[in-house]
């Protein structure tokens, strides 16, 4: 009767703790386990073992379908699941493990080693007797991995040392992985000392940093926890175990400079990645100085090796990603035994256990981006740029005061033909990578402009998937320094010298293309600012283009524009902007639509391939391509220029509809700004000059004196007002004001004999081109005068 009643009871235990509805990680991937073994017979789970070690796993999904733990090769175990037996001759584990006093459940679990301690450190009848506990019990081979000399003095005194430290493995309450929350501390049965329960979204929970390993088996009188290390006291913090440990001295004397110690020695839950004095007396002395110099640079430095989590070994079984204190992230892995940080093995001594977190000792001070130069910003990708920015002379013109923003080219950018040309224009190409001021991404926008070192405007285009800076385009990888950010960038960048117009002029691959610009008188158009996207045919795409024909397209200027017009998008798209392998859809000024993909780092127009693209003009980018382009839904009416038109564009069918038009295209689609300046003129007066003379009337000598007043005009300001006639283009008001300031400040004036100012209609002749009309003078003097207004056309 009294075992079925203690089976009963036992069964109860273990269904009430299996369907309980808490979300404790452990018990979730103990039951995906039970899941991938269910084939296997029931109750039976399924683990994973780190080959060449005694480690076994409840694997997560991401290690189960790696098969790896840590980086290394994992077999698949079946086990009975905690809490059940197998019976000879049945599949599976069908049978539930006795219940017994804790002391009888160290042996069902087969901790013997601390059954055995228990029994002679006289522990045993306590646990055997009333109440309710928790036993994390250290597995056979944590008592054989426990320092030698630990070991033996807890064996030599095994009443008072072996007792305590038992006890310091005993909790005075009964607590199930389910009730193991993640940071709780709870009080060991010996001397009140703390215990740090850590509880991991990978399934793992800990105790001061040691792993349970066999969980939740349940006992009468409470229940027993196998663990992989014994446990040992904590009672320092962080700073403690700092201002002792002369390792750390190095460390120290950075904690203390950037106010940073005493946080270490404050109630919390910290992972301190610690660097010996052999990794600072690694670094370059120069840098080391420059940062313990800094107070915000060492700051940053310290709090860089500092998780706000506790992060115990046991716990990590596959890369994952922590903030630290700086606010940067670091990765921590594993391979194999050792632990990683961001990939490399540097992880000397691990699992110092403190009061408030935990102590990794490093061989490796991790610097963060925030405490370096810009110039050390650079990876192994532009290795090229900062080599040569060094080489240069130019790195030592980068300040640790100074702000500044490098856009780095990749290694593949610089050509064997750039890295031999003169170091002159090598230093201007670099000098145009380098910006004057401190600009993250989140603070470009389209349109900005960005002064270089070297003097140059270098203007941002952003996109729906890119930001570009001239003709190239960043890349992942932007970081900010102590006095800069750095960007990264697919190629050199190429200030643009040359505006459209004069871009086509001095290429000879586009002279017809310019003959027919010009003809249909859309050259002013390429040569004023703006910002176009134009895409230009060389001479071989109007192979088979006679005289005659050029003359009949020249003569219809309606339909030379039109097609012209098409090859014109407002807006400056750069070709690596466009997001690769989708369309995207240009409106051109003609009205159609040009649809633009990349394709393996090859721009699509229409389907045809840029042959060359991205050449930068001040006012725009080309796109060059080797046939004519023309909108497929735009009919033709006449069939002379259908035939020329069948010549030239055999990619498309021409739609031809007898007697149809082209529109009229008038010149109004780019900006003209009015800058109106109302100039008065101050008037001074000079004292009046009396002469006196003797003048023969009528025969006889009269004496006449005659008073002679001068007045000097001197136009000054002016007062400008700008009035915007059509839409498009930005303004540039500033520049605009010093030009007109140039032309009339000081402007000085004698108004006297026949001397004469131009009226507004003769000044609109003149800036249209024509001649202006001189009105017939009166002989009489001008006196006085009316303020003039003065206009002056300027486009964008």
């Amino acid at each position: 009767m009294k075992i079925f009643f203690l089976f009963t009871f036992s069964t109860f235990l273990l269904s009430a703790f299996e369907q309980a509805a808490a979300s404790a990680h452990y018990d979730k991937i103990l039951t995906h386990s039970r899941i991938r073994a269910r084939d296997q017979g029931p109750n039976v789970c399924a683990l994973q073992q780190v080959m060449g070690t005694k480690k076994k796993y409840f694997s997560t999904c991401r290690n189960w379908y790696q098969g790896a733990i840590c980086g290394k090769k994992a077999t698949v175990l079946y086990e009975c699941c905690p809490g059940y037996l197998k019976m000879d001759g049945t599949r599976g584990c069908p049978a539930v493990a006795p219940i017994d006093h804790v002391y009888g459940t160290l042996g069902i679990v087969g901790a013997t080693s601390t059954q055995q301690y228990s029994d002679i450190s006289r522990l045993r009848e306590e646990i055997e007797g009333r109440g309710s506990f928790t036993f994390f019990a250290p597995s056979n081979e944590a008592w054989e991995q426990l320092n030698s000399e630990i070991h033996k003095n807890l064996v030599d005194n095994v009443n008072i040392e072996l007792y305590n430290a038992l006890h310091h493995h005993m909790v005075n309450k009964r607590m199930l992985t389910k009730d193991l929350k993640n940071g709780m501390t709870l009080v060991s049965m010996y001397n009140d000392q703390k215990l740090l329960v850590n509880h991991y979204p990978n399934g793992v929970v800990t105790v001061n940093c040691a792993r349970i390993i066999h969980g939740n088996q349940i006992a009468t009188n409470g229940v027993v926890h196998v663990i992989d290390r014994v446990l040992t006291a904590v009672g320092n913090t962080i700073q403690d175990f700092i201002e002792v440990e002369d390792d750390l001295s190095s460390l120290r004397a950075a904690a203390i400079t950037s106010d940073v110690l005493d946080t270490l020695g404050r109630p919390g839950h910290y992972t301190l990645f610690a660097p010996t004095n052999e990794a600072f007396e690694r670094l370059p002395r120069g840098v080391l100085e420059r940062i313990m110099g800094d107070k915000v640079a060492s700051e940053a430095l310290v709090k860089f090796h500092i998780l706000n989590t506790l992060q115990c070994s046991e716990a990590i079984t596959g890369g994952a990603v922590y903030e630290t204190l700086e606010g940067n992230t670091v990765e921590v892995g594993c391979d194999g035994e050792s632990l990683t940080v961001n990939g490399v093995k540097m992880v000397k001594r691990k699992d110092i256990v403190t009061s408030n977190g935990v102590i990794h000792l490093i061989d490796e001070v991790l610097i963060p981006d925030s405490a370096k130069q810009v110039i050390e910003l650079g990876g192994a990708q532009q290795t090229t740029f900062t080599d040569l920015v060094a080489q240069l002379g130019l790195a030592s013109s980068l300040r640790p005061e100074g702000q500044y923003t490098l856009l780095a080219p990749l290694n593949g950018a610089f050509s064997d033909d750039t890295l031999r040309m003169d170091q002159r224009l090598l230093k201007t190409i670099l000098q145009n990578h380098i910006i004057k001021v401190k600009v993250g991404l989140n603070e470009l926008y389209n349109g900005q402009e960005l002064e270089t070192i070297g003097g140059k405007l270098l203007r941002v285009f952003v996109y729906r998937t890119a930001v570009c800076i001239e003709n190239s385009c960043m890349v992942r990888g932007s970081k900010e320094g102590r006095n800069g950010f750095i960007h990264i960038f697919r190629q050199i960048i190429n200030p643009a010298e040359k505006t459209l117009h004069e871009m086509l002029r001095n290429d000879k691959r586009f002279s017809v293309f310019l003959s027919l610009v010009k003809a249909a008188d859309l050259d002013d158009v390429l040569s004023r600012p703006g910002e176009w996207t134009l895409f230009v045919p060389t001479n071989d795409a109007f192979k088979g283009l006679t005289d005659d024909d050029k003359d009949i397209l020249i003569r219809d200027k309606n339909a030379l524009r039109n097609i012209l017009l098409y090859h014109l998008t407002q807006g400056v798209f750069i070709g690596s902007g466009f997001e690769p392998g989708v369309t995207n859809i240009l409106k051109t000024i003609q009205g159609g639509k040009l649809y633009l993909k990349t394709v393996n780092d090859t721009l699509l127009v229409n389907e045809l391939k840029s042959r060359e693209s991205d050449l930068m003009a001040t006012n725009g980018v080309i796109h060059v391509i080797d046939k004519l382009l023309y909108p497929a839904d735009l009919p033709v009416g006449n069939d002379q220029l259908l035939t020329i038109l069948k010549k030239l564009i055999k990619y498309i069918q021409i739609k031809f509809v007898r007697d149809s038009t082209f529109k009229e295209i008038p010149l109004t689609f780019y900006k003209i700004n009015i800058i109106e300046s109302n100039v008065q003129p101050i008037i001074r007066k000079e004292e009046p000059i009396i002469k006196t003379y003797t003048k023969i009337i009528d025969g006889r000598p009269v004496e006449v004196t005659e008073k002679k007043v001068t007045e000097e005009r001197i136009i000054q300001g002016p007062e400008i007002k700008y009035t915007r006639i059509t839409a498009g283009g930005s303004d540039n008001e500033e520049k605009l004001k010093k030009l007109l300031e140039e032309e009339v400040t000081k402007v000085t004036k004698f108004i006297e004999g026949d001397g004469h100012l131009l009226e507004d209609e003769e000044i609109k002749r003149l800036l249209q081109g024509e001649a202006p009309v001189r009105k017939a003078q009166p002989t009489r003097r001008t006196q006085g005068g009316t303020a003039r207004r003065r206009t002056r056309l300027a486009n964008h």
